[in-house]
């Protein structure tokens, strides 16, 4: 469920007076705030800006995403799953809570007889995977989502070691922008090898293995007037040294082919205490991805793998509200001893803006639909 955010007309000391309309869902993922505490990552929200005051909420109130069935049954399934899946993202469940609940998964959704967990989420995921490993309406349908880099990367690389072909491996090259050290001594210690192991969100590995018909998405944005922007899924095709050719999944330039360029990256945002620049693909294979990068993804099958709690706000309301039915997501949740739950962690910060006491001073108004979770 989106909120359309609308900036007054007579708030003449605002943006100009003009009217600008803003899109989201305080349910969803919050602005990410290296190393911020709870009351930090809520005050980045867009409701404690001294903007807000001038604000009107449209609340939008369809599923599109959540397509009406064929049938009764299948409509009431539907509602239901809806509101089950809003009470996730307003933290309605398990209450009363601070913040951090533990909620149970209906048994429906979830894996439960499995020996080796990766294996289960991916033969759950991309079923007959040698049978369809290149066919696009197949891959784009569908994705692991898991709540971090490591996870994400472990399952990447079993689904590239199911694939047939020859893996074609690609290294970064790595350098510190010295004019942002004051202790040249500091230099002298970040070695290349050292730089090499750093990963961190919005910046591609230093090794990437990839195959042809890997499906990866982009991680910079290369051409957006042909829809080649940060979050597009592409197929690799062909491979060289210095280039990549593939092509477009999904949305504007589907079918295209494109060619990708090594690039100088830098992560927006780091806990490290100097500025790294990677020059590497700016991909990262997408069988499996964070829940984080898979916001405004839609798709018809999740497999959501937590051998971890989430951590932050609408983590959990993010990855259920990607598919298009309730059939098509699966969870595979266990603990560090491989043990099989049906509960985990959900976050949600109710003072973020979703109870009505932060805007009841602002007139709203019912819009006629709206698609959950973009």
């Amino acid at each position: 469920m989106h909120l359309i955010l609308i900036i007054l007309d007579n708030a003449k000391d605002v943006f100009g007076g003009k009217v600008v309309m803003f899109g989201g869902d305080f349910r969803q993922i919050l602005p990410v705030v290296p190393k911020g505490s709870r009351s930090d990552i809520v005050h980045s929200a867009i409701n404690a800006s001294y903007i807000w005051r001038d604000v009107q909420v449209f609340t939008l109130t369809q599923n599109m995403r959540l397509q009406s069935g064929p049938n009764e049954y299948e409509k009431k399934e539907i509602a239901e799953f809806s509101k089950w899946l809003l009470q996730i993202g307003e933290g309605k469940l398990s209450e009363p809570n601070d913040g951090f609940a533990d909620i149970a998964f209906p048994p429906e959704l979830l894996i439960t007889d499995y020996d080796d967990p990766v294996v289960a989420i991916v033969s759950s995921t991309y079923p007959d995977f040698i049978l369809h490993y290149q066919t696009n309406d197949y891959l784009k349908s569908r994705a692991i989502l898991a709540s971090t880099l490591e996870v994400v990367d472990q399952i990447n690389n079993h689904v590239l070691d199911l694939m047939p072909g020859e893996i074609k491996d690609y290294y970064s090259s790595n350098i510190v922008d010295k004019s942002e050290i004051h202790d040249t001594n500091v230099v002298d210690i970040l070695t290349p090898e050292f730089l090499s192991s750093l990963s961190t969100s919005g910046l591609p590995n230093h090794h990437i293995k990839l195959k042809v018909g890997t499906p990866v998405m982009l991680m910079q944005n290369i051409d957006q007037s042909e829809g080649l922007c940060n979050g597009t899924r592409v197929m690799i095709t062909k491979m060289a040294n210095h280039v990549i050719e593939a092509r477009v999944m999904v949305g504007k330039g589907y079918g295209n082919l494109v060619y990708i360029p090594r690039m100088d990256m830098s992560p927006s945002q780091s806990h490290w205490p100097f500025k790294l620049q990677r020059r590497q693909f700016p991909i990262v294979v997408s069988y499996a991805m964070t829940i984080n990068k898979s916001q405004g993804q839609s798709l018809d099958t999740v497999g959501l793998y937590l051998p971890r709690d989430v951590f932050t706000h609408g983590q959990i309301y993010v990855a259920i509200s990607r598919v298009t039915t309730k059939q098509g997501i699966k969870i595979l949740v266990y603990d560090e001893n491989d043990k099989f739950k049906s509960t985990t962690t959900n976050v949600v910060y109710k003072e973020v803006g979703l109870i009505s006491a932060l805007i009841h001073d602002i007139k709203r108004q019912p819009a006629e639909s709206s698609s959950i979770g973009g």
